[in-house]
C-alpha cells in the first residue's frame, strides 16, 4: 500500500467509525504507522489533531441531523460521543457559534467541516534541498521531559520547555558541550508508546556530545539509520514548519522512502533563529518501501 493510500484508508476508517469509540491506536493501524508517527503526519498534513478531526466532524454531523429531525438534544449528545448534554451543548456553541436548540431553530450560522481526501501536490518551482546518509549509532546528551500524547498536550509543552532552556542557559551550556558531528543543539522525540505501550513521549534538548555524561544532564543513544537530511532556511518557527509540511505532502510520496520508525531529529543552529536567512535542518530516519 502507497503511503498516500495507507493515510486516507486511515481517514475513511474514521469516517466508518465516528459514531464508534474511536482510538488512535485502531485508527493509526490502518496506515501501518505507529499512533505517534501517525498523529504527527496528520497534524503536520492538516494543521489539526487526529482528535480535533473527529469532533469537527461529529458536530458537523449533529448539526446536520438537528436541522433535518426532530431528534431529542440528548439522544443527539450520546450518539455523538458525549456524556452529558451540557457537554453536547458546549462543544457545539464552540463550532457553530449557536446552541443546539437554537440550531434547531434556524437561528445563526453553522460551521461545516468536509471528509478529508488526501492529494498528492507536485510542485517543482521551489526545489527541495536534502542529502542521504547512513550512520552508525551515536549519544547526545540533554535533558528529557515526558509529554502526554492526548489532545495535543505535547504541541503545548515543547515550545514552553524550549522557553525555558533558552531563558535559563541551558542551550549555551550545552552548546559549550558539543563535541560530535552534529553543530548546534538538537530537538528528539521519542515515542514511549512503541515501548511502553503508554500515552506519553518524551521529547529531548540536547547535543551530540562523545564522552562521559556530565553531571546535571541524562544521555540518549541514537539508533543506527539511514538518514534524509532536509535544510531549512528561513526564521523560526515558520520556515521549519512549511518544510516538515513540503516533506509530508511533497518528498514522502514520491520518493520511494517511508519513515523508519525511530527517533526524528530537528537541529538548531548557534545563531539568531528570527534571521531571515537562519539555517536549521530536519533529520528522518527512513526505510525503502517493501514492494
Amino acid at each position: 500500500m502507497g503511503w498516500v493510500e495507507s493515510i486516507q484508508k486511515a481517514i475513511n476508517y474514521m469516517e466508518e467509525h465516528l459514531l464508534d469509540d474511536l482510538t488512535i491506536e485502531s485508527i493509526s493501524r490502518q496506515a501501518n504507522a505507529s499512533a505517534f508517527h501517525f498523529q504527527r503526519t496528520f497534524t503536520i498534513l492538516t494543521d489539526i489533531s487526529v482528535g480535533e478531526y473527529v469532533r469537527r466532524r461529529r458536530l458537523t454531523l449533529a448539526a446536520q441531523e438537528i436541522s433535518r429531525t426532530n431528534c431529542k438534544i440528548i439522544d443527539l449528545a450520546y450518539k455523538y460521543g458525549y456524556d452529558t448534554p451540557e457537554a453536547f451543548s458546549k462543544a457545539f456553541r464552540r463550532q457553530h457559534g449557536v446552541s443546539p436548540s437554537e440550531a434547531r431553530k434556524y437561528i445563526g450560522k453553522l460551521t461545516f467541516y468536509e471528509r478529508l481526501v488526501i492529494q498528492v501536490i507536485l510542485k517543482g518551482e521551489i526545489p527541495m534541498k536534502y542529502n542521504i546518509i547512513e550512520r552508525d549509532s551515536f549519544q547526545v546528551i540533554g535533558i528529557k521531559r515526558e509529554f502526554s500524547l492526548v489532545n495535543g498536550e505535547n504541541l503545548i509543552g515543547i515550545p514552553k520547555l524550549w522557553d525555558k532552556v533558552n531563558s535559563d542557559g541551558t542551550d549555551d551550556q550545552l552548546g559549550k558541550l558539543n563535541n560530535g558531528q552534529i553543530k548546534g543543539l538538537l530537538g528528539v522525540c521519542v515515542d514511549k508508546r512503541i515501548l511502553e505501550q503508554n500515552e506519553t513521549m518524551d521529547y529531548w534538548i540536547a547535543t551530540e556530545y562523545d564522552g562521559q555524561v556530565p553531571e546535571g544532564y541524562s544521555s540518549l543513544t541514537i539508533p543506527a539509520s539511514k538518514w534524509v537530511i532536509f535544510e531549512v532556511h528561513g526564521p523560526m518557527p515558520d520556515a521549519i514548519q512549511e518544510v516538515w509540511k513540503r516533506i509530508f505532502s511533497e518528498w514522502f510520496p514520491t520518493s520511494g522512502y517511508e519513515h523508519a520508525g525511530t527517533f526524528e531529529m530537528e537541529v538548531y543552529t548557534d545563531d539568531d533563529a528570527s534571521n531571515p536567512d537562519y539555517y536549521s535542518e530536519i533529520w528522518i530516519p527512513v526505510k525503502y518501501i517493501e514492494e
